[in-house]
Formats: structure tokens, sequence, C-alpha cells
């Protein structure tokens, strides 16, 4: 059994009956398993069962990987080569176009939510962790469809959000999940994040006003100049800059000159 911290909340209630936050939290968080459950892409964690405690902490019953995320990955072993990083970002975007396909928005693309894994007879396979905070694009929440994140409250983790979701975060698509993508793949080729700042709102703005420097210019290890160019396309300011959706940036990767150099030996 295992259990994702951000969704472990106690539910207490003095009398013993749940209030109406008690009873929405409770909603809220069938709703966020209810999004994970339904997507079957094998690069997006498998989630077996759900529910709520006898104690009253909320609980995921999620496969057993067998690997580490992107995050410690980078921090234990340094920079990636770019044809390794082209291989797990393409497999990124294989989690994330069905997401599109149902309309939704991860909203919070990551390399501590990018799990790399032995995976069968399949190394560096990858699992796109956390649909938590998964919401429907607005054109989904116009027709009525229910949001899952809390009105007014950033979403996101600040070396990775989107200028979108910091200027306007209630109006987002799935190219908010492009630029974070973008951000890991700079991650993943230099081994430092797009923008540092002292505090993680001096990150949000740097992502809403200032332009990156390529990955070249931050890495050690050789960048092809069709994927410099890329990263740098999904972190444009603009969305209409970017690759207009996770199917068009795998097939961009898939065009970088050694996107088929890492294999299995």
């Amino acid at each position: 059994l295992l259990a994702r911290p951000a969704a472990i909340k106690l539910i207490r209630a003095a009398d013993g009956a749940g209030t109406a936050a008690q009873q929405e939290a409770i909603r809220r968080f069938e709703r966020e398993a209810q999004v994970t459950a339904g997507l079957s892409s094998p690069h997006t964690v498998q989630l077996f069962d759900f529910g709520v405690a006898d104690d009253g902490s909320f609980y995921y019953v999620m496969e057993l990987l067998n690997g580490l995320d992107l995050e410690r990955l980078v921090q234990r072993y340094g920079p990636i080569p770019a044809e390794r990083a082209v291989y797990l970002l393409r497999q990124v975007c294989q989690s994330l176009a069905e997401a599109e396909s149902y309309g939704l928005v991860h909203r919070d693309i990551k390399p501590a939510n990018l799990f790399v894994c032995r995976y069968g007879g399949e190394h560096d396979f990858l699992k796109v962790l956390d649909f938590g905070i998964a919401k429907p694009a607005p054109d989904m929440m116009q027709t009525g469809a229910m949001g899952f994140t809390q009105d007014n409250v950033l979403q996101g983790t600040p070396a990775y959000i989107a200028p979108e979701q910091v200027m306007n975060g209630s109006n987002v698509d799935g190219r908010a999940d492009i630029y974070a993508t973008g951000c890991v793949g700079y991650f993943l080729l230099t081994g430092k994040p797009v923008f540092t700042g002292d505090t993680p709102m001096a990150v949000v703005v740097q992502h809403a006003h200032s332009q990156p420097a390529a990955p070249s210019e931050s890495s050690e290890l050789p960048i092809p100049p069709a994927l410099d160019r890329l990263i740098l396309d999904c972190l444009a300011k603009s969305p209409s800059d970017r690759p207009q959706s996770a199917r068009e940036l795998s097939q961009r990767l898939a065009e970088v000159d050694m996107a088929n150099a890492w294999t299995e030996d």
C-alpha cells in the first residue's frame, strides 16, 4: 500500500460527524483518485484502489515500482546524456497525450513526479506520478465538468510552473504541461533548474517574465542544436509559441538526430 503524502489528510470532527468541509475533502479526494484510475497509459502509474481508513486518513493503493525519480537520479549521478533525456521525455509525452485526450492538465510535471524504473524486462521505463491536482482544461470546465483544484490557489511547483499558471491559474490547458516538460528537459540536461532565486516567489516571477538561456549554455555535456531549440520552444512565454500538444512534442523529439541512440545496451 503506497499513500501519496499530499493526500494524507486526517478528518477530525469533535462530535464524530463530518462537517460540510470534511465531506467536500472526501469528495475531492475521490475525484482525484478517479482521475488517476481512469488513465491507462503504461507510462502513467497504475492505481488499484483508494478509500478512507478507519482513522480518517485517505489512501491510494498503487503499483510498486523499483527505481527512483528523476530528481534523485540527477542529484545522485549528475546531468544525463541528451539521447537518454530524449528517450525519457518521449515517455512523459505518451502519458500526457492520454491525459490530453480526456481534457486533463497534470499541472505539476516535475522531476520528482517522474519515476524511472526497471519494468518487466525493460530498463529506463518511465512512469508519471501524481495526477492529484489534475484539472479539466477550460473548454471542459465550460461544459460543467468538475474541477480538481481549489479556486484561487496557485497549483504547481515554482521551479516548473508555466507563466500562464502564474498569471491566470484558472485558465490553462495542456500547453502548461508542455512548458513544465521543457523545464524537466532543461534540468535533465544541465542538472539545474531553468531559473533560481532566493525565494519561491522570485522564481515564479522569472517564469512569468524572464527569458531562459539555452540548455547548452549551462551544460557540460553535448546537446544537439535541434534539442536545444526544442527545449527553448517548450519554454516560450506564450502557449501559442510552444509545441501545441504532447503528441507534437513527442514527434519533434523523435526528429532530433540522436533520438534513437539510447538503446537497451
